[in-house]
């Protein structure tokens, strides 16, 4: 008997160890998850401040030390540029490992070897590997080993992150690695660059050419032209309107087939999506002031830029001093330098250009091999990118990418498209060409002038950006800046014809002819995502642009004179919608109350003494939005339901603007009904339906506007790991209005820097500076954050060293 239940408990425990020792489907071994000695419980971080470290590595040529203040922001004071750019890489491994390098399997079409077999995964891999990625991750790799100053950082970067990555232990992975049963790999320039690939990606990936290609087989041009119009008419440009432009340096020709062949409707529809879009809010806000209007003489530069809002946040903060340099502000894990911040002469910022960089052509093959493609009346020979797709828990997958003359093809039979009666669609986008995007930012860290920051910018290709500068000698400044596409009147509005050269680029707008404002006359600046130029500039440059914060911002500056911090905190802050006060206006004339019940007036009510401002507790705002987009739909579905795939709708501001120009405009009548609709009508029906859905909204205590909206900071890996998230935040704003704050998505970094002679900072992410869901820095700076509080950015001095602010030491030598 005891011999019997010595070899069942040994089956059992065999059994046991088998089981906890590997994976199940998506469960990691179990075994090392719950393990004392490795597992998760090694993530839970002591409650007291980290120990200081003396850290000896093969890598830095002089000693670097590195102050973590309270906040666990890292003061870096190296002697050699090249050593802070190691110690940085090996800081943001230290602390954002998993989130750097995930963002770079994600970039190269790998997150199917990771998070495991899913058609989605699978989906999302393809295509970032047919829009280029990789490949041109590659040609940015050999940009920047070609540049001396660039390949030093860059090199010095990764060798950090490796000398990081070299000393972990199983115990030490961070949790996802825990969690997804895998291990970190060894870094290097290529990945970097999959990272800035990625950034291009997420702001100039907006394309709607697809979209656009669908919907003109549907309406007329001058259709067209209403829905999407190039310059709104409540537009306040970046560049103040009456400038003058030069004459053209490039006049792009249309082809003499544009009309016959491009323009025209067509039976032919595309049935093709892309999966991994990037939000059309991927956007930001930045103003300059110069000392005219602020209350010390000092320029003053504030900047939020508005993305994804995630933990591990996209933002890490750090000061990087050499004899070289002394700069502070947020950083890219991924990246050597501080991307947005101010260094002892000047600051910089940056608000998303909005400009489309990217066409798409149609190709022939031959036959279904896709050796070869018609171009110029011969056939082509394509080049072929076989591509393999490791696939966690599954078989390879393999998927053969053509290269033509135009770019990678990204839909055919093979993929993503079920109608292209045989046509192929190749994409062009400037990030796929060769470019070196970093260097720009290693030389503002470094710049102490305008001519130092004019110089820096020229290297920058992609994507598009408005890059803002003062500068305590009190200029400030304002550029757009990328290489922009020279285009004719509508080129890459719709996919274009590729069966010869007549319809690819005929070259690029010159950079001198960029839009750009210097010390301007009104002592102010101002970027919002909006279309940078009035009518006047000579070329055109379709966008996905943003209106309405740019008439708000513009309007506060105006009138303000004596400005301090305080002013632009406020400002950053500010929640009211000048959007909301006109498109109220209209709903509250022509809404006929007459044949509304009880519950529909008192909604109308609350809208009739609403102040526009979309505060969190406000049922106004939930109201107004969702009787805003109950018309929308009245409006717009009878026609563009027509078009039977993916399509565009149109911005709110273009319905506003075209019904108060004409309340009886084409699109109001419902062309599905013989009786001829009246905007009265459709505003009346438009509360009513909105009616149900508020009535339900308000019974289940959700009619507030932040309860409306449900703000969320998730993990990178969203419901997966929602856990590790911040869900209900009680904040106010929208993406019409300054604090452009929507349910995940708002001001990812907000700063304001003060040129003073000593140089006064202030700004806060809603994150921390930790990626580890088990550290107090993981989330530490989120209910500031939504308070609308802000830090106080230290530019710490070397003889601060004993600074109470200083919570631990890590000094650097070498081996």
């Amino acid at each position: 008997m005891r011999i019997l239940l010595f070899v069942l408990s040994t089956a059992i425990t065999l059994a046991l160890i088998f089981a906890l020792s590997r994976s199940w489907g998506s469960i990691p071994p179990l075994g090392k998850l719950l393990s004392p000695q490795q597992g998760f419980w090694q993530n839970a971080e002591p409650v007291g401040n980290p120990p200081d470290e003396n850290i000896v590595v093969n890598g830095v040529k002089g000693k670097v030390d590195v102050y973590m203040d309270e906040r666990l922001v890292p003061h870096v004071f190296a002697e050699y540029d090249e050593d802070a750019w190691y110690v940085q890489g090996y800081l943001h491994a230290k602390y954002r490992l998993w989130q750097m390098e995930f963002q770079t399997i994600a970039a190269s079409g790998r997150i199917s070897e990771k998070l495991g077999n899913d058609p989605r995964f699978l989906r999302f891999d393809r295509e970032q590997r047919r829009l280029g990625m990789v490949h041109a991750a590659e040609l940015a790799t050999q940009e920047i080993q070609a540049d001396q100053q660039s390949r030093d950082a860059y090199e010095a970067y990764a060798a950090g992150v490796n000398a990081y990555i070299y000393h972990l232990t199983e115990a030490s992975l961070p949790l996802e690695y825990k969690i997804l049963n895998y291990k970190p790999e060894r870094w290097s320039v290529l990945k970097s660059a999959l990272f800035l690939k990625q950034m291009s990606k997420t702001l100039a990936g907006h394309d709607r050419d697809l979209e656009f290609t669908n919907m003109k087989n549907v309406f007329s041009e001058e259709e067209m032209s209403m829905l999407f119009p190039q310059v709104p008419d409540a537009l306040v440009p970046i560049v103040p309107e009456g400038t003058g432009f030069a004459a053209p340096g490039i006049i792009p020709v249309k082809p003499a087939s544009a009309d016959s062949l491009y323009f025209k409707k067509d039976s032919f529809f595309i049935n093709a999506e892309e999966t991994g879009k990037p939000d059309r809010n991927n956007g930001s806000n930045s103003w300059i002031v110069n000392g005219s209007k602020t209350k010390s003489g000092a320029p003053i530069l504030a900047n939020d830029p508005h993305l994804e809002l995630s933990l591990p946040s996209i933002w890490y903060e750090i000061q990087i001093t050499t004899p070289n340099m002394n700069v502070y502000g947020a950083s890219f894990p991924g990246t050597p330098c501080v991307i947005i911040g101010f260094n002892d002469n000047v600051a910089f910022g940056f608000t998303n250009a909005q400009r489309d960089v990217k066409d798409y052509y149609y190709v022939e093959f031959k036959d279904d091999s896709k050796k070869e493609y018609w171009f110029n009346n011969t056939w082509q020979a394509a080049t072929l990118r076989i591509d393999t797709f490791r696939i966690k828990g599954a078989a390879d997958f393999y998927d053969t990418v053509a290269y033509t003359v135009f770019g990678p093809v990204m839909y055919d039979q093979s993929f993503s498209t079920k109608n292209t009666e045989g046509r192929s669609i190749a994409v062009k986008w400037t990030a796929q060409e060769p470019s070196n995007e970093g260097l720009m930012w290693i030389k503002l860290n470094q710049a102490s002038s305008y001519s130092d920051f004019e110089s820096a910018i020229k290297t920058f290709k992609t994507p598009g950006q408005n890059m803002g500068f003062a500068s305590k000698s009190g200029d400030i400044a304002l550029w757009q800046q990328a290489k922009f596409p020279a285009r004719w009147k509508g080129q890459g509005s719709y996919i274009m014809p590729g069966a010869d050269s007549s319809y690819m680029w005929q070259g690029y707008i010159p950079q001198v002819e960029n839009p750009h404002v210097i010390n301007p006359s009104s002592g102010f600046i101002q970027s919002a995502n909006q279309r940078p130029v009035d009518s006047t500039y000579p070329y055109f440059i379709p966008g996905n642009y943003i209106t309405a914060r740019g008439v708000a911002i513009h309007r506060q500056l105006d009138s303000m004179q004596g400005i301090t911090p305080s002013d632009m905190m406020k400002l950053q802050l500010n929640v009211h919608s000048v959007f909301a006060e006109g498109a109220s206006k209209l709903l509250l004339q022509y809404v006929n109350e007459e044949r509304l019940d009880e519950k529909e007036r008192a909604y109308v009510s609350v809208i009739r003494s609403w102040d526009h401002n979309t505060d969190p507790n406000s049922t106004a705002p939930t109201i107004f939005q969702t009787w805003w987009d109950s018309l929308e739909h009245l409006v717009w579905y009878d026609e563009i339901s027509r078009v039977p795939y993916k399509v565009a709708y149109p911005d709110e501001q273009t319905l506003y603007e075209l019904l108060i120009k004409d309340s009886a405009m084409r699109f109001v009548d419902n062309i599905n009904t013989p009786h001829k609709d009246s905007l009265q009508e459709l505003v009346t029906l438009a509360i009513q339906k909105a009616t149900a859905t508020l009535a339900t909204s308000e019974a289940e205590g959700r009619l507030a506007w932040w309860k409306h909206k449900s703000p969320t900071i998730y993990h990178i890996l969203k419901d997966a790991f929602l856990p590790f998230g911040r869900t209900g935040l009680e904040v106010g704003g929208w993406s019409n209005t300054i604090n452009a704050i929507t349910t995940s998505h708002g001001p990812s970094w907000r700063m304001i820097v003060h040129l003073t002679d000593t140089t006064e900072a202030f700004g806060i992410y809603p994150g921390g500076q930790s990626g580890n869901p088990g550290s107090r820095f993981y989330d530490q700076f989120i209910d500031k954050w939504a308070a609308g509080t802000y830090y106080s950015l230290w530019m710490m001095k070397p003889g601060e060293t004993t600074d109470k602010r200083i919570i631990s030491k890590l000094s650097f030598t070498n081996s």
